[in-house]
């Protein structure tokens, strides 16, 4: 039996874009749903995604601590340790954070709707319920943010037990020796460095000739110092011809130069597919790229005014951060309410080993934006707090306009970074400049203290 029903919004998809849009509607006083294909809500993010992977990153920090004072610790991990030791807490934190997330929505009087969702007009949408059910409803507006999942490539052939992708990795049940990781992405990244701190010999191998290319060079090349110090290998410039399992104890990856690459494991990281095939876009008015994403303009709206789409469904960066914000900046322009900060306020945080974040204008395109920019360098190893804690190999990069004056930008490697660029976020926000990161007062001894020198090293430049 079909029922119909009518709603301000609905919203396709509960990760943190669609969470965080449905929240904003209700916040807002309208009648909201949200529908969800899976059981609890939270999406790849928590169950699959974010969640499960900084807990395994969370593990391998205390490894990370331990190794810092060899003077006290001889410390390393059992040969036959189990993958699932590593992240024993995992099942309780995903179970919390749904919970969250599930108590938000009822507190806020969202409609939730377990099932797929397919468009059968650009106001209207079919639910298929679990047991055959089903039932019809429309809204005034439609928000998709139905996330993605991992890219599968003929020539790679995943089988979830020697080849692997993002959401089998964790269901290895012992950690390998060796361990090829194909992509040079935020998710290859991390995956890389958490295994390689875990004491796995780690090979990278991509097409770039070095990972993470929308993050500034100087700052990944922080991020792969430490990896190869660590054993790891990254092989850029690199074209995977075939990728086999021998049948007996290694998975090949030949690559176009005849090289062939043998590991225990491999974790295939070439990208995310957006999950947009069966949601019948084309009743809806909406033609999807030809990279299979949903076109949209700065305010996430699609070709159709009264839908949107947020998240990985519209492309990079594809952060939970940043979906967030779309989620929320989505429902807020079809409401007509004010948008707050602009986009590019957002920080991006990348939960590496160590970490990487930044926030604001890059050096490049601060030059090509400003005509020339300066530029001020605080290396952890002339904080107190690094040397005490041992994170000697961190920079902070801070970037300001020719006269020193304006703050355009900050980038940051080393321990703490996603914790640290948010005071480069509210800066930026509050249009500090950054002749006042050096005239207040930092705690000490703290990493923040990085600002200041950072911010001294930029004054010396500049004449007077």
């Amino acid at each position: 039996m079909s029922q119909r029903l009518h709603y301000d919004i609905v919203v396709i998809g509960s990760g943190p874009a669609g969470h965080k849009a449905a929240i904003q509607g209700a916040k807002a006083g309208k009648r909201v749903a949200i529908i969800e294909r899976n059981k609890e809500v939270g999406g790849a993010c928590v169950h699959q995604g974010t969640i499960p992977s900084k807990t395994l990153r969370e593990c391998a920090m205390n490894i990370v601590r331990f190794n810092r004072i060899p003077e006290i610790f001889d410390y390393r991990l059992r040969d036959d340790l189990k993958v699932p030791h590593l992240i024993h807490r995992l099942e309780g934190v995903i179970q919390a954070h749904t919970q969250f997330m599930s108590d938000q929505l009822r507190r806020n009087s969202i409609t939730c709707y377990h099932g797929r969702a397919r468009f059968l007009s650009a106001h209207e949408l079919h639910i298929s319920t679990p047991g055959r059910g089903s039932l019809q409803c429309s809204a005034d507006y439609i928000v998709i943010a139905t996330g993605s999942r991992p890219r599968t490539l003929s020539h790679i052939p995943v089988d979830h037990e020697h080849i692997l992708d993002s959401d089998s990795i964790l269901s290895l049940i012992y950690l390998p020796k060796t361990l090829t990781v194909l992509g040079g992405g935020i998710i290859a990244s991390e995956y890389a460095s958490f295994f390689s701190q875990l004491g796995v010999q780690v090979t990278m191998i991509d097409q770039a000739e070095r990972p993470l290319r929308f993050m500034d060079p100087e700052i990944v090349e922080g991020f792969l110092r430490e990896f190869r110090q660590d054993g790891g290998t990254y092989l850029g410039r690199q074209t995977i011809r075939e990728v086999f399992w021998d049948g007996l104890s290694q998975v090949v990856t030949v690559l176009d130069n005849g090289t062939a690459v043998k590991s225990e494991k491999l974790l295939m990281a070439l990208g995310r597919v957006a999950n947009i095939e069966d949601l019948g876009l084309e009743a809806a008015g909406i033609k999807p790229t030809p990279r299979g994403l949903i076109p949209v303009n700065q305010y996430c709206q699609t070709a159709i005014p009264h839908i949107y789409a947020v998240g990985d469904v519209i492309g990079p960066p594809s952060l939970a951060s940043c979906s967030m914000e779309q989620g929320r900046r989505a429902v807020r322009h079809a409401l007509g309410l004010d948008l707050g900060s602009p986009p590019e306020m957002v920080p991006i945080g990348i939960y590496t080993i160590p970490e990487m974040a930044c926030v604001g204008l890059g050096e490049d395109e601060a030059r090509a934006r400003f005509g020339g920019v300066q530029v001020g360098r605080a290396h952890f190893r002339e904080i107190a707090r690094g040397q005490i804690s041992g994170m000697t190999d961190g920079l902070l990069k801070m970037i300001a306009d020719l006269q020193g004056k304006k703050l355009l930008g900050v980038h940051i490697v080393g321990d703490g970074a996603t914790e640290l660029i948010h005071i480069a976020q509210m800066g930026l926000i509050a249009h500090v400049d950054v002749e006042s990161f050096v005239e207040n007062i930092f705690n000490f001894p703290t990493l923040a203290e990085a600002y200041r020198v950072a911010a001294l090293d930029i004054a010396k430049r500049v004449p007077r």
